[in-house]
């Protein structure tokens, strides 16, 4: 089960935790850093998330984010926008995502969502 919070934190900057319950154990994914790049290689827009002291990595394809932005522009202010616009939905996809099992970073595709 995955729950969604944003609470603000003491620097004034909105905070995102994912609570993931698994059968005998819990963690929390949050995202407390609002920093999120284009990558123009693989044309999808990078965003990390702490699981405890580990950072973790995300990629939000194209594909995804024309699927929960359907009328976005295909350059890099259109990606970003429409991370931006859609950001409690991407977390709250990645913690699903990440819940599946660990790796080095993880694909959000547009299945996903």
């Amino acid at each position: 089960m995955v729950g969604c919070a944003i609470a603000g934190g003491v620097d004034g900057f909105e905070r995102t935790t994912m609570a993931l319950s698994f059968p005998h154990k819990s963690r929390a994914l949050s995202f407390p850093n609002k920093s999120r790049a284009f990558d123009a290689t693989r044309r999808a827009v990078r965003f990390w998330g702490h699981d405890s002291a580990m950072e973790v990595a995300f990629f939000v394809t194209e594909d995804a984010l024309k699927r929960v932005e359907p009328h976005m522009r295909f350059d890099e202010a259109g990606f970003l926008r429409a991370f931006d616009s859609n950001r409690n939905l991407i977390c709250a996809t990645a913690a699903k995502v990440y819940a599946r099992g660990r790796k080095g970073s993880y694909d959000l595709e547009g299945s996903d969502f």
